[in-house]
């Protein structure tokens, strides 16, 4: 079969198994462009190769090469007399699709999903685990591959998909240097690349006034500025999740950008504003003339707080202990996190490992995106800040 290399070791002929690890992954250079997909299967030790398959297919987009690569690792199961297949991919996606826990939008998915479904009911049990990128090499190198083939292909005019050439030794994966962080700091690994969006305008952003915990709705033009970033975002592609603050405004824009997306939108509680306390809805001035002790003090130290409210220092243990959770479940892939100003600006200043200056001397734009990565050694990044070229 086309794409497809058997390692039967030491056994000749059928060889029988029961249960079997099968490893999967899927990406296109563009999205949508030249696309390909990878599956290996494992025995149930994760020792040895049982059958590799990989493919080009043309130009498709990420999501509909990593469907491709978990239908055809599926199959090669099938082909080897499997009966309990454990999944394990980096798409967070198409593990929580297939889980069931989030529905399909995508007309692209459906098809591709119930074709991987009807294939997954020829087992006894299937199930479905997601795993960082750095996990699933063996895949992604396969993967790799095919993307190569349709790349040479779509080059040379060749519409139809081309099926990659098997390697020779599936037991033994290529040896590829570890992506490194940019400049000089040596960090090494995939990192988590944080799309740091800010939401859209509000009646208290027009006004300059103190906006934490309470839950204007976007403007018209804030709904604009959403619709912008979404299709920026979207156009981008790449992204695996999209985890919003609790509050209303920054839900409002991540529903925007999420449903460009084709992905559902995850809350975490650690991404909501400073509470700004009884500061709430006063404009600098205000605040300045109410308890003008108070606020020259928190203009120059983080650890005053608001009256009835959070200090910056609080704010920064509650966004390190959001980053370290996004880290530890997000691991190797791209996040879309939609917060405030305070929130962004602290990732921001956790990845340059930055003193607190860094809150009073940044300037954030309404739906402004700034990118941050962090690398499972400790490295970190800051690839971008407050980019409004969308809007």
């Amino acid at each position: 079969m086309p794409g497809v290399q058997l390692d039967l070791g030491a056994h000749q002929g059928i060889r029988t198994v029961t249960r079997v690890v099968v490893e999967a992954d899927g990406g296109s250079r563009g999205n949508p462009g030249p696309a390909g997909y990878g599956a290996v299967v494992f025995d149930a030790d994760h020792r040895t190769v049982l059958a590799e398959r990989h493919a080009s297919i043309g130009r498709a987009t990420n999501n509909v090469a990593e469907y491709r690569g978990l239908l055809a690792g599926l199959t090669a199961a099938a082909e080897l007399g499997a009966d309990e297949v454990d999944v394990r991919m980096d798409s967070k996606l198409v593990v929580e699709q297939m889980s069931g826990r989030w529905k399909i939008k995508h007309p692209d998915m459906v098809p591709l999903a119930a074709a991987a479904r009807e294939t997954a009911a020829k087992f006894r049990r299937v199930d479905y685990t997601w795993i960082p990128r750095a996990e699933n090499a063996y895949a992604d190198r396969l993967a790799n591959v095919a993307m190569d083939a349709a790349a040479e292909a779509l080059v040379s005019g060749e519409e139809t998909p081309v099926l990659a050439e098997p390697s020779s030794s599936p037991s033994v994966a290529a040896t590829t240097p570890a992506p490194t962080a940019p400049g000089w700091t040596g960090a090494t690994g995939s990192p988590t690349r944080l799309l740091l969006l800010r939401h859209g305008q509000t009646p208290l952003s027009v006004e300059r006034r103190y906006s934490g915990r309470g839950n204007p709705p976007l403007t018209e033009l804030g709904r604009e500025q959403a619709v912008a970033a979404a299709r920026r975002i979207a156009a981008r592609g790449g992204v695996a999740a999209v985890v919003s603050s609790p509050l209303g405004r920054a839900r409002e824009t991540a529903t925007v950008a999420a449903d460009a997306l084709d992905l559902p939108v995850t809350v975490h509680n650690g991404l909501i504003e400073t509470d700004f306390g009884e500061w709430e809805g006063l404009t600098f001035g205000e605040a300045a003339q109410r308890d003008p002790d108070i606020h020259r003090a928190w203009l120059g130290d983080t650890s005053v707080r608001p009256p009835g409210g959070e200090s910056f220092d609080e704010v920064h243990t509650r966004i390190a202990a959001a980053r370290d959770d996004l880290v530890s479940e997000f691991g190797g892939v791209t996040v879309l996190v939609v917060s405030h100003v305070t929130p962004i600006k602290t990732f921001l200043r956790l990845a340059l490992d930055s003193g607190p200056s860094l809150l009073y001397r940044l300037h954030l734009d309404l739906a402004s995106l700034s990118t941050a990565e962090f690398y499972p050694d400790g490295g970190s990044s800051v690839r971008l800040v407050n980019d409004t070229s969308h809007l």
